[in-house]
């Protein structure tokens, strides 16, 4: 895997630390006001209009919703690239929820403006696709 100082490299991992952490302060001061996150994108469970969570208020919601209902929190990318502003992990997240632990194989996007905020967060992974992998932790 590349590994360089990129700004999306940068707020990407530190999400992902932020995240597997369960620091909620840490992870939110990585996004700028006007963010958005999209996990998964489009419709789903977390966004039933699949428009994203816009702002850091929804961002702080999906979080609550989310990151921090996990028992842990585990990131296993295999592959990252950047272009422009962007950086694309190729991986899978693990979570362990209630006592199971699931895999979300996926490619997810960062994207920062100019200061090195997460403008848009957006994660390509199939829920049911996911929930196949259901195991006793």
């Amino acid at each position: 895997m590349t590994t360089t100082d990129h700004p999306a490299r940068v707020a990407g991992a530190a999400s992902r630390a932020a995240a597997s952490a369960r620091d909620k302060a840490a992870w939110l001061a990585l996004f700028a006001e006007n963010a958005c996150v999209e996990d998964p994108v489009g419709p789903s469970v977390f966004d039933p209009d699949g428009k994203g969570h816009h702002g850091l208020d929804a961002i702080s919601r999906f979080y609550d919703m989310t990151i921090a209902n996990t028992e842990s929190l585990e990131f296993l990318v295999t592959d990252s690239l950047v272009c422009g502003n962007e950086n694309v992990n190729i991986g899978t997240i693990r979570s362990t929820v209630a006592g199971s632990t699931i895999d979300a194989e996926g490619v997810f996007v960062y994207r920062v403006d100019e200061d090195g905020k997460i403008v848009s967060l957006r994660a390509f992974w199939e829920f049911e696709r996911a929930m196949k992998t259901v195991r006793k932790a």
